[in-house]
């Protein structure tokens, strides 16, 4: 069979780890997590759900790559996306809020970015990543990130900013 022997190259021990650690912290402060996803296509609550145990801590994932699906199933208005785009501060900061409002998580973390190898807008070249995070008690923080390499590459590093800004908003 074809591929019977290739390694899935989403199974990266560096990502466990984070996401390992991430489970610890929030069963610790009694914190459960939601994703909402869209240049990621799910990869950071794959590395979640990858931790056995982790429904403990973990409540859903959204992925939300379409427009429409980021305004149906997160509450993104129209308007963000139509002027300020997907791929905002705006938009992440709307995409981390209605993943909790639409969820029993208490921390929320959104990203939304431009993988390439097309996609690339002015002012927004590909490897342009905007990820948030979110708590319900607590204010949320957004950061824009260029990350450069392939499409997998931009999506990996995307995924690992997310899991170890989970961690620091954690701590903060």
């Amino acid at each position: 069979m074809p591929g019977e022997n290739a390694v899935n190259k989403t199974d990266d021990p560096a990502l466990t780890l984070l996401a390992a650690e991430l489970g610890r912290r929030l069963l610790l402060h009694n914190l459960k997590l939601a994703t909402a996803e869209s240049c990621t296509g799910g990869w950071v609550a794959k590395c979640i759900t990858d931790i056995a145990g982790s429904s403990d801590w973990f409540d859903r994932g959204f992925v939300t790559y379409s427009n429409h699906a980021k305004s149906a199933m997160l509450g993104v208005a129209e308007k963000t996306l139509a002027e300020q785009g997907a791929v905002s501060e705006a938009a992440v900061r709307e995409m981390a809020m209605g993943a909790l409002a639409h969820s029993q998580a208490t921390v929320a973390v959104a990203v939304s970015g431009i993988a390439g190898p097309g996609g690339a807008a002015i002012g927004k070249p590909v490897g342009t990543v905007w990820i948030a995070w979110a708590g319900k008690k607590r204010d949320s923080v957004s950061a824009k990130h260029l990350f450069s390499g392939d499409r997998e590459g931009i999506r990996r590093q995307a995924v690992a900013t997310a899991l170890q800004g989970l961690l620091k908003y954690l701590n903060a």
